[in-house]
């Protein structure tokens, strides 16, 4: 069943995220699909925080492999440890860039992609997949993000099929 997603454009960043997570909530929790969920996800998290770019990369054959996005084509295959997706891998923890063009080793998907922060999704110890949300603007992301996307990490991963890790 298709949802509409309603976020205040006037309202804080914080205050989007709380109007924002109990609509994607909503949306996953009556379906078990994997690519679904994340789909909506992206879908979800693109217009409600007018993000530029917002994607999956799931750790598949030793290396990150694009999943569900919304925005302009990605790069399809990322090797651990390169670039901010592969980086926020093998660290496992969150990146934050302000500016893309200082981060060494950045791999330039979009030119228009300014800044950006990565989210590993970890399950008992093991990344499944990195959530990565690129801006146009520089210096976009802070602690706010941090704090709401880790908030969200931890519920993909719950929702993880155990068939799948």
């Amino acid at each position: 069943m298709a949802k509409n997603i309603i976020v205040d454009a006037t309202a804080s960043k914080s205050e989007k995220y709380k109007e924002l997570f109990p609509q994607i909530k909503a949306l996953i929790s009556h379906e078990d699909d994997l690519t679904a969920n994340l789909a909506n996800i992206c879908a979800a998290l693109k217009y409600g925080m007018d993000f530029f770019w917002v994607g999956f990369y799931l750790v598949k054959d030793e290396m990150l492999v694009l999943a569900p996005f919304q925005g302009t084509v990605a790069c399809t295959r990322i090797p651990f440890g390169k670039g901010v997706c592969g980086t926020a891998y093998e660290e496992q923890k969150t990146i934050i860039v302000s500016d893309v063009n200082l981060f060494t080793g950045h791999i330039a998907c979009s030119s228009d992609s300014q800044s950006e922060i990565v989210i590993p999704v970890l399950k008992d110890g093991k990344v499944l997949m990195v959530l990565d949300v690129d801006s146009d603007q520089l210096a976009d992301f802070d602690e706010v993000d941090k704090i709401y996307l880790e908030q969200l990490a931890e519920w993909i991963a719950d929702i993880y099929p155990k068939n799948l890790h």
